[in-house]
């Protein structure tokens, strides 16, 4: 096991690591669908639907199109014999192995002692967590607004629909709740013991057990990455807990010690673990877009460290003050982040909108727009989509529309102002 590594044998072991390497299968079945999710552990959860739901994207980067129906039939449509996956707070909200249930149990017990003890809302509530355990213990999982369409009339003024949601987010942060699935997109919510398998519900873990088992995780999942890399993959908060993991599993041998040439903070190498499982392709050949909530970026320290690539998301940025659009996506090249894109499914034109594409620094050359235009068709033909339209606004806008032989529109903003 080599120890010492370039940045860019560094970028390429991550990236083999996350399942971003080697050929993508011709007609990805399910069971390609559970080896990736398999490889990433955890699968975060966004809303924002403007493209495509962010926990859809991940599986378009590493299989290429696929039917998402697939990732629908494991994460939200349990089964007769009950979930494959459920959600919990393995990083923001993600789905996760239902197995994995004890695993989180420390972290639910965290939730609780913060937002559950004495002075808490939860405390001062008890009438309304108490009304919400009684309803979903007599009728099962529920969606809110089934839950609500059985709001007590006599409830009086102290407490309403706002409170019956906060409760059940607080009960399914402190494991009483959890999700059995989802309708439309809408979470339904039962009882822990309605939807988590006996034999997973009354396991335990010790919290110190826990913690290495998901460090081992996140570093068989990263490849090679530093102690904050592995903190954050979980957002395990305690640091001290993480090195302690993290000498244990040197000890054991599963980890070692690798400096990264270029990891450097302050003029001094930032000390970084490889798995001993990881492994070092001699070159990456993938051309994809990736959501901002995919592993590879999710953590802007480690996007910025591996690929000199700093990501904000500005969806809660005003229009005039967005320097690279709303929901931009990063364009994986090999193993560079060579530039971004904002795209939006026009549904009514079948229409990919590429509202607006910037190069990286460095990043621009025929062959690399020849490369990120074929990842936006792959984009389109994914979403159904039947054409693409690129806009003025962005340094890539121009190659990008040219190799795809594009129609072209205006800047997304100034089309705003113009209706406005």
């Amino acid at each position: 096991m080599k120890d010492a590594l370039s940045a860019a044998e560094a970028r390429r072991m991550a990236l083999a690591a996350q399942g971003l390497a080697g050929a993508r299968p011709s007609a990805p079945t399910i069971r390609h669908v559970r080896r990736e999710l398999a490889r990433m552990h955890v699968l975060q959860i966004d809303s924002v639907n403007v493209f495509a739901r962010s926990h859809y994207v991940p599986l378009l980067s590493r299989l290429g199109p696929y039917d998402t129906g697939l990732l629908d039939r494991l994460v939200l449509t349990p089964s007769a014999r009950g979930p494959e996956f459920v959600e919990y707070l393995a990083h923001e909200a993600t789905f996760v192995p239902v197995a994995d249930w004890p695993l989180w149990r420390f972290r639910m017990d965290a939730m609780r002692a913060k937002h559950g003890g004495e002075g808490s809302w939860f405390a001062a509530n008890t009438d309304t967590v108490s009304w919400v355990r009684a309803e979903l213990a007599e009728r099962g999982p529920l969606r809110p607004a089934e839950i609500e369409r059985d709001l007590p009339a006599s409830r009086g003024p102290w407490w309403g629909w706002d409170d019956v949601k906060r409760a059940l987010e607080m009960l399914w942060r402190f494991g009483e709740v959890a999700i059995a699935g989802r309708s439309g997109f809408e979470r339904r919510y039962g009882l822990a013991e309605q939807v988590i398998p006996a034999e997973h519900l009354a396991r335990s873990l010790p919290h110190e057990d826990a913690i290495v088992e998901l460090v081992r995780r996140a570093a068989r999942a990263s490849g090679v990455a530093t102690a904050a890399d592995l903190a954050d993959y979980h957002r395990l908060r305690d640091r001290r807990a993480v090195h302690t993991a993290l000498d244990r599993l040197v000890a054991e041998g599963e980890l070692a010690p690798v400096a990264v040439r270029g990891w450097e903070r302050g003029g001094r190498a930032v000390p970084a673990w490889r798995h001993r499982d990881a492994v070092l392709p001699r070159r990456i050949d993938r051309a994809t877009v990736l959501t901002p909530f995919d592993p590879v970026v999710w953590f802007r320290e480690r996007a910025e460290r591996m690929f000199g690539f700093a990501y904000r998301i500005e969806i809660y940025t005003p229009a005039e003050r967005r320097r690279f659009g709303y929901y931009s996506l990063p364009l994986l090249v090999g193993d560079r982040i060579v530039g971004r894109a904002d795209l939006k499914a026009e549904r009514a034109t079948s229409t990919l909108r590429v509202q607006s594409a910037w190069w990286e620094p460095g990043a621009a050359s025929p062959e690399v727009a020849e490369r990120a235009a074929a990842a936006l068709r792959d984009a389109a033909h994914w979403q159904g989509l039947e054409s693409l339209s690129v806009s003025d606004w962005g340094d890539a806008a121009d190659d990008l529309a040219r190799v795809l032989d594009a129609p072209r529109h205006g800047h997304p903003g100034a089309l705003r102002a113009t209706a406005d």
